[in-house]
């Protein structure tokens, strides 16, 4: 069990440093997310096929539909909080991304036909009120474009979870394969059509970091995430995973320099709290089922 808690904190730990790495590839959003996708892809399909394993192609038609949706939507999540990560803090930019645990809350009742629990309520608008304080709102130093693209990523981030919870019958790597294989294709036009006629400058430092994210922190992490995932328990899947936030903040200040007022690290702190504790807290049904149990 220890091995697999290892596995997956370092998948989470390496999610929470893409902001950082992204501001030293000197490429533009569209450009990176094209690339982790391709080569992320790439590195899962060659990681099965060292185990002896094919992707289940059956299982992949049976949710082609709901795969190729999710894959579009992961795209657009990395164009948009790619995107937010250049032209606002990377704190910023992962807290707004981050709401997305506290709005699936909202989305769930009318998507998965999931009964709202009211207890979690509050803890969104204790999310919002993190982010106010994040933002700068109060203080008058907002970085509007960077909270809204941070937003469109969280609810992009929605409708993949929603997606992702209607799959049936379908192993995760083998979800995550097409997932960021469609991730690629989707965000190639846009690639093309941003970058015609305007050439793109890379530096051997840049490439280099490029390759490092699709390779470490997409095929390498995603391999890691999900072996631990399927082997730990779930509170405690929910409770690391919240050290992804912890970090880019993390990075934000300490590495990147940019500043964070003593507000807006009170908001970090309530956007981690509310998402961690709407995560830990038990629902109706499992109560429901603790109290059924001899």
């Amino acid at each position: 069990m220890a091995a697999e808690r290892l596995k997956y904190i370092t998948a989470v730990v390496l999610y929470g440093t893409i902001g950082m790495f992204l501001r030293f590839t000197g490429l533009p959003a569209e450009v990176v997310v094209l690339c982790r996708g391709s080569i992320g892809s790439a590195v899962i399909l060659l990681a099965l096929l060292a185990r002896g394993r094919r992707p289940d192609k059956k299982a992949i038609r049976a949710n082609l539909k709901l795969l190729l949706a999710s894959g579009v939507l992961l795209g657009l999540n990395w164009i948009f909080l790619f995107a937010a990560y250049l032209v606002t803090t990377v704190a910023i930019a992962s807290l707004c991304n981050y709401l997305a645990p506290v709005l699936v809350i909202l989305a769930a009742p009318l998507f998965l036909r999931e009964k709202l629990d009211v207890r979690k309520l509050p803890l969104l608008a204790l999310a919002l009120l993190g982010i106010v304080f994040v933002s700068g709102l109060g203080e008058g130093g907002a970085n509007v474009p960077g909270i809204l693209l941070g937003l469109a990523a969280a609810l992009c981030f929605v409708g993949l979870v929603l997606l992702n919870r209607r799959m049936q019958g379908i192993e995760a790597l083998d979800k995550a394969v097409i997932q960021l294989a469609v991730s690629a294709l989707t965000v190639l036009p846009y690639v093309l059509i941003r970058n015609l006629g305007t050439p793109l400058t890379i530096t051997p430092g840049g490439a280099l970091i490029v390759l490092m994210l699709g390779v470490v922190h997409t095929g390498f992490a995603y391999c890691l995430y999900f072996s631990g995932l399927s082997r730990l328990p779930v509170q405690t899947v929910a409770i690391l995973g919240y050290l992804e936030p912890v970090v880019s903040v993390f990075c934000s200040a300490f590495f990147l320099r940019e500043p964070l007022s003593p507000l807006g690290w009170l908001g970090a702190g309530l956007v981690i709290a509310a998402a961690l504790i709407s995560e830990i807290l038990p629902s109706p049904k499992e109560k429901e089922k603790e109290k059924s149990l001899p």
